[in-house]
């Protein structure tokens, strides 16, 4: 007659024995898996380093033109694009404050350029406008009496920042935009100027202003397009249903169903656990190794 304690002793131990190949296995895959993350993250440093390193190649790649080295220089290594990106893309109330910032700054560009390119195509020596003493006498006014009380209503006079502002103004433009192109060319000018002046040729201070404006452009349509990103929701998304196929139940306690004839669940950690507590009961009855191998 079978020993039903020996059988059952048996079944446990097969069990256990079958738990523990189980665990093993998993720790040999993730091992596996771990040394394969491993060997991407060192392929991926490599890339990063061998990009940098050509990177730093094109940089000294220059073009045909100084005045475009000059630019690229300028957009490269000042706060030009930064100062623009921030600016434009504070202005979120109304595109129109947008479209007000983007022209306001290419036409001061041009503006700002033009005085400086006809004071390098005359030497560079500054012009002097001629003037001549006028000596009016005005005679005595009562106003001009001490004791004379004026009680007329004076027009404030505006002040160099107001006029400025006025003469930087387009018309028809909104004046929110205006007033952070304004601000913000004020930090960028003398920054652009520097690098203007440095050029003599009259082909590179040419090519340095044309393209200059071309690219400011170009980076004002990047950032318009970067606040019009959206990302629509997934059509699936948009049909999931809660309790559906392949979806959680509506009830949060309502446990999912076991099949009949399958292994219930385990609770987290229960398989380690039971490694550490009959490990050693295992090996001592059979080698793991050998079975592992055999499986394998």
């Amino acid at each position: 007659m079978i020993d039903r304690a020996n059988l059952r002793k048996e079944l446990q131990l097969r069990e256990n024995i079958r738990r523990t190949i189980k665990i093993i296995k998993g720790r040999r895959q993730q091992r596996i898996l771990e040394s394969s993350k491993e060997d991407v993250r060192l392929r991926n440093l490599i890339r990063g380093l061998l990009k940098e390193a050509q990177t730093a190649v094109s940089t000294t790649a220059k073009h045909e033109s100084t005045g475009i080295n000059t630019l690229e220089d300028l957009l490269r290594n000042s706060n030009i694009l930064s100062v623009l990106e921030m600016g434009f893309k504070s202005l979120t109330t109304d595109p129109g404050q947008r479209a007000s910032y983007r022209n306001h700054i290419l036409v001061a560009v041009e503006k700002v350029l033009a005085p400086e390119e006809s004071r390098k195509e005359a030497g560079g020596e500054e012009v002097e406008e001629l003037t001549e003493d006028i000596t009016v006498d005005i005679g005595d006014r009562p106003e001009d009496d001490p004791d004379f009380i004026d009680v007329e209503e004076k027009e404030v006079e505006k002040t160099d920042g107001e006029v400025e502002k006025e003469e930087f103004e387009i018309s028809g433009e909104d004046k929110t935009g205006r007033n952070k192109a304004f601000t913000d060319f004020q930090t960028i000018e003398k920054v652009i100027l520097r690098s203007f002046d440095d050029l003599d040729n009259p082909k590179d201070r040419s090519l340095f202003g044309e393209y200059l404006v071309k690219n400011l452009a170009l980076y004002f349509d990047k950032y318009e397009a970067d606040l019009e990103t959206s990302v629509e929701e997934p059509e699936a998304a948009a049909e999931a249903e809660p309790g559906g196929p392949g979806t959680a139940s509506e009830d949060p306690g309502e446990e999912p169903a076991t099949e009949p004839g399958a292994e219930p669940a385990m609770e987290p950690g229960e398989e380690e656990e039971i490694a550490n507590i009959e490990l050693q009961e295992v090996i001592k009855h059979l080698n793991i190794e050998d079975i592992i191998e055999n499986l394998l």
